[in-house]
């Protein structure tokens, strides 16, 4: 099995630490990506500045609150192109608001999960993402 390409779009550097610990102990084989704001994750996926050399993730973890381009604009830019539109996006966010609930979820986000404030949850909630992302569901095969 290829392991599976993790975009992660987070302006946290905390998150980002304890985000990439949890995949490292999930036991589901990944490649993780960074994209520290909405408007890198767009360079990103379009192969801009310095990301020429990107390829295209198998799935995306986008933060609602960021700068430069917030993860709501991200969203609809994914869902909105027919490149990248199959790509599932997981909104994983520090927000509970029923308002970015609905927001993501009109926007075709394929889940919305609220991050957990203590690290035991947060690496438990990571890891079965990676699992049910990584083991269980059939996703399209990776474009480059």
């Amino acid at each position: 099995m290829k392991p599976l390409h993790i975009l992660l779009v987070e302006d946290n550097e905390g998150d980002i630490l304890l985000t990439t610990e949890a995949l490292e102990e999930g036991g589901v084989s990944n490649t993780l990506s960074i994209a520290r704001d909405g408007q890198e994750a767009i360079w990103y996926l379009e192969k801009k500045g310095d990301f020429t050399d990107s390829s295209t993730p198998d799935i995306i973890l986008l933060d609602i609150n960021m700068p430069r381009k917030n993860g709501q604009e991200v969203l609809a830019f994914i869902k909105q192109s027919d490149h990248f539109r199959h790509i599932p996006v997981i909104m994983l966010t520090t927000s509970s608001s029923e308002r970015d609930i609905m927001t993501s979820y009109r926007n075709h986000a394929n889940c919305f999960i609220s991050k957990p404030m203590e690290v035991d949850e947060f690496m438990e909630v990571v890891g079965s993402i990676e699992h049910f992302w990584g083991k269980v569901v059939k996703l399209p095969q990776r474009e480059s």
